[in-house]
């Protein structure tokens, strides 16, 4: 079941920012299917990929897998490995199959991150020994995950974090974890906490191989505060955390839900932290962040919105600090269906060494199966916008961001396609 919320946005053709952004109309990348997903494996990704240590790629299925316990057969998701192999092509191994048996977790919505050993680090969005419901029965809260590669052969599962779906603890996180310099971890639910709302959270390692959880910070409804993050969080070199909500802020619009909020959550001396709303979304510009930020070397923020903008399909953005402590928002693209333009953005956006931005849209394209963008600088403060390659049966509808190598390949998943489970690619441009 999936609980990340899409509400139904009012499309307003409103006049925006005065940049002027160029589309171009045609694809140019050539792109590659490195591995077509099945139910025995795992099936229909909603997240992203990660690099290992030898060029090695990680990623995870909502579906499939060993166990047919989850939505009558269809598999409770995997954790999976893609190898390159010396004479070319890829080689997928299944690490873990998530089973729905009350403890282990269950519908992975999110990337992996891989630490200095090889360990792999995720959530998934239900399971655990939680007590959170539906229908009346158990489904667990969601957990957080580590997998540790094995001396010989194969992977063994840690769960290092129950989720408890009361309201101290956070419950169904959806998005990635992310490290601090200490090997701690930092992750968000998009439900649970003190107000039910969705928290940010820390986990530490203590000896023992045990884990620690706290609540750094539970999201309250009201018209001061964003609600139900749905994206992992960003460091800055001073230690702040910066993420997104998809609903609160401006509760008089998105059908009273909210549009959405950027976050920064500050270290308190002494400890705690302290969160200040530094952008709210409204009717008039990109609404429903689903994706969390990207942040230059400058302390400017990128991201995306999954609706919205000059013609209701998304928009990408750029969040600036500026003198006094607020922060400039600037549009830098908006979507628009027509032509070959993407729409519907899920997906976040990442930076090349150039200040170049690269990401996905669901929809829209050549052929409405959704695109790889790429935006870059066109001089005067605007932006200009290509269409790297448009989605089609082979592969479509990619439901996350993507990475990039040290030659700028990007690579990234579809949810659907291939074998008609979703696949992983490749585009070279």
């Amino acid at each position: 079941m999936w609980r990340n919320p899409v509400f139904i946005a009012v499309k307003m053709f409103v006049a925006v920012f005065a940049i002027t952004l160029f589309v171009a109309l045609m694809a140019t990348g050539q792109e590659k299917i490195l591995y077509s997903l099945n139910r025995k494996h795992g099936a229909f990704p909603r997240a992203g990929l990660a690099f290992g240590a030898r060029g090695n790629l990680y990623g995870t299925t909502y579906y499939g897998g060993a166990s047919n316990a989850c939505v009558a057969g269809d598999g409770c998701g995997t954790v999976f490995e893609l190898t390159p192999k010396s004479v070319g092509g890829w080689t997928e191994t299944t690490l873990h199959s998530f089973s729905f048996n009350g403890t282990d977790g269950y519908y992975p919505a999110a990337a992996v991150v891989v630490d200095a050993s090889g360990n792999v680090y995720g959530t998934t969005v239900d399971g655990g020994t939680g007590g959170c419901t539906s229908g009346g029965s158990p489904i667990g809260c969601g957990i957080v995950f580590e997998l540790t590669p094995q001396a010989g052969n194969g992977w063994s599962e840690t769960v290092l974090h129950n989720f408890t779906g009361n309201f101290v603890d956070g419950s169904n996180p959806s998005a990635s974890l992310i490290f601090d310099g200490s090997g701690n971890l930092y992750g968000t639910t998009g439900g649970g906490g003190t107000f039910g709302e969705g928290t940010v959270f820390e986990l530490s390692p203590s000896e023992g191989g045990r884990w620690t959880e706290t609540v750094l910070y539970s999201f309250e409804n009201n018209a001061s505060d964003g609600t139900t993050p749905a994206a992992s969080l960003v460091f800055d070199t001073a230690g702040s955390l910066y993420g997104t909500t998809s609903a609160g802020g401006n509760l008089s619009a998105c059908e009273t839900s909210g549009c959405g909020t950027v976050f920064e959550l500050t270290p308190v001396t002494g400890g705690g932290w302290t969160e200040r709303i530094i952008y709210v979304f409204g009717a008039t510009d990109g609404h429903l962040p689903q994706a969390g930020l990207s942040m230059d070397k400058a302390g400017n923020l990128y991201g995306t919105t999954f609706f919205g903008g000059t013609y209701g399909y998304g928009t990408a953005f750029e969040l600036s600090p500026e003198v006094g402590g607020n922060w400039n928002l600037i549009t830098l693209q908006n979507f628009n269906i027509s032509g070959n333009d993407g729409a519907y953005l899920y997906g976040g956006v990442i930076l090349d060494s150039k200040g170049n931005l690269y990401g996905t849209t669901f929809r829209g394209g050549a052929s409405d199966e959704g695109t790889v963008f790429e935006l870059s600088r066109a001089g005067f403060g605007t932006w200009k916008e290509k269409v790297l390659y448009s989605f089609s049966n082979s592969g479509y509808q990619p439901h996350a961001g993507v990475i990039s190598d040290a030659s700028g390949n990007i690579y990234g998943t579809t949810y659907g396609g291939g074998t008609g489970n979703g696949t992983v690619f490749e585009v070279k441009h």
